[in-house]
């Protein structure tokens, strides 16, 4: 008898602090999207640069060119321990442009497509997704935002995540 109740017992406080785990990640996300958000409350696209190899729509915050420039989502990782990305709409595909998301540990993911998720529908349809997705090979918990222009077209998206270890 004693035995099962302490299994009842670890069951309970296991489920207990992943609950916990889950909603500690999930407030890290609204944060950090909220915080990348307040940098670029509006986009706008304006010419073309080539990111990695590949040329892309140049996405620009006000008028703070965005594509290869990294110092918002450092800022981002700085102050929220996150990842953070801004990728532009390039035909059906969204492309990283600026990400603190590392390949190999030493060089950005830019020029990467985002995967055809259940992000990239949401976001397709105009809508956020939160929840998990895996990022070139490892799993986030994850918030992907659609990034608008001043008419409201979506140009690009929003992206902060964490790392599930």
């Amino acid at each position: 008898m004693k035995l099962n109740f302490l299994f009842v017992l670890t069951v309970v406080l296991g489920l207990a602090s992943a609950q916990t785990f889950a909603e500690d990640y999930k407030a890290k996300v609204k944060a950090s999207m909220d915080y990348l958000k307040s940098k670029c409350p509006v986009g706008k696209i304006e010419g073309t640069s080539v990111v990695s190899g590949k040329t892309v729509p140049t996405l620009f915050c006000g008028t703070a060119k965005v594509n290869n420039v990294f110092d918002i989502v450092t800022d981002v990782k700085d102050k929220h321990s996150g990842t953070a990305t801004f990728f532009v709409k390039s035909g059906e595909d969204f492309i990283r442009v600026s990400t603190n998301v590392m390949l190999d540990g030493e060089s950005r993911a830019i020029g990467t497509p985002l995967a055809k998720n259940a992000a990239h529908a949401a976001i397709l349809k105009g809508e956020s997704f939160f929840g998990q997705v895996d990022i070139l090979g490892t799993p986030y918990e994850t918030g992907y935002t659609p990034l608008k222009d001043a008419s409201g077209a979506i140009i690009g998206i929003y992206y902060v995540g964490y790392p599930l270890k």
